[in-house]
């Protein structure tokens, strides 16, 4: 759901702009003093197994585009803080590199992907293994995946339309529509990469977060 350059008036640009870098700022922070080293190698192989998901995507009305999000997947392993940090990076590289998202929009896809899908993701975790009393993780994953996609996806519609690019009921429909669709194959990756490293053992480290619902915010 990148946002491209020439959606977002310029009022928008510059608040999302310096929301997001303060966000980006906060969470590379947090995630020096939290993220434990021996951890640093499964965090980076993680963003990189993002960025490759979200370099398939396809149009949608309104001028953004549908793909997989990731940002849920990483607050269940590494926590939001982390999480936040890797799709920052994640963003960034799409964006210098790859023009996948406009650089006047990269606050405003910061703060939708990085800071909303992954907060929103690693809590709707959280409360449902409170829910569901520790058992049933595949079913937590796939409703934080799913509820992270969408609730950015929302935030997406939101500055689209204050910025005048489409009246608020079409872009936030399109939006919706389309993210509670692919939330679906979102929840399933999300759900099968937890369910492999919560169960065969990748990390213990990763093994306990996700266990206990993430790391703490």
């Amino acid at each position: 759901m990148h946002i491209p350059d020439g959606y977002l008036s310029m009022e928008v640009c510059a608040a999302t702009t310096a929301a997001g870098a303060a966000a980006a700022v906060c969470a590379l922070r947090r995630t020096r003093s939290e993220l434990a080293r021996p951890r640093v190698p499964a965090a980076a192989l993680t963003g990189a197994f993002i960025f490759a998901a979200q370099m398939l995507n396809f149009p949608i009305a309104g001028g953004t585009s549908g793909h997989f999000l990731g940002s849920a997947l990483a607050a269940i392993l590494f926590g939001p803080w982390a999480a936040a940090a890797i799709m920052t990076a994640v963003l960034i590289i799409q964006a210098v590199l790859f023009h996948d998202g406009g650089i006047t929009a990269l606050g405003a896809n910061i703060l939708c992907t990085a800071v909303i899908g992954s907060f929103v993701g690693h809590g709707s975790y959280r409360a449902a293994l409170r829910l569901m009393k520790g058992r049933l993780r595949a079913a937590a994953s796939f409703a934080a995946a799913w509820v992270s996609i969408v609730a950015a996806a929302c935030g997406v519609a939101l500055l689209l339309a204050l910025s005048g690019a489409a009246p608020l009921p079409a872009v936030l429909g399109a939006m919706v529509g389309w993210h509670a669709l692919i939330g679906i194959g979102e929840g399933l990756i999300t759900t099968a990469a937890v369910l492999c490293l919560t169960e065969r053992g990748v990390s213990r480290a990763i093994r306990e977060d996700a266990l206990r619902g993430g790391a703490p915010a």
